[in-house]
């Protein structure tokens, strides 16, 4: 069976109105070839982690720029393991302290992307980290 291709949910979490780049990064995704699924403004962590299950995503990506990412991130990261998913990658963009990546790491998050990133490390990472992991993939997609 042909892999599929990388499926990525972009979430805005929290009270967090501000969603450019949460737009710059899913475009970019869908330039290199990957699915997206986009919530939209103000979610809860539990509508993401609802949405990541149904939706079968091999990653969230998490837009987070109310200063609220520690507590959000853990609260995604911990609903995934009770869900039974988490191999779901789960990344952070926005506008992180470079002092909180390590405890956020230490919870599970893969990577923090701050401002300026370049497009393509996000694009080249979730590749290296997903990669085969999507290929035989489809068809039932229950956990």
């Amino acid at each position: 069976m042909p892999a599929r291709p990388i499926r990525v949910l972009v979430a805005k979490v929290g009270l967090d109105g501000h969603d450019r780049g949460a737009k710059i990064i899913a475009h970019a995704l869908r330039d290199a070839g990957m699915e997206v699924i986009y919530t939209g403004l103000r979610k809860t962590p539990e509508a993401v982690v609802r949405v990541a299950i149904e939706e079968d995503v091999d990653a969230i990506g998490l837009s987070i720029l109310s200063g609220a990412h520690n507590t959000l991130a853990a609260r995604v990261i911990e609903l995934l393991r009770e869900q039974n998913a988490a191999e779901i990658l789960v990344v952070l963009g926005g506008t992180i302290p470079q002092g909180d990546v390590p405890a956020l790491e230490a919870r599970g998050v893969a990577a923090v992307f701050g401002p300026g990133t370049p497009l393509d490390a996000v694009v080249d990472f979730l590749r290296q980290r997903i990669g085969d992991r999507s290929e035989g993939r489809g068809g039932d997609h229950s956990r």
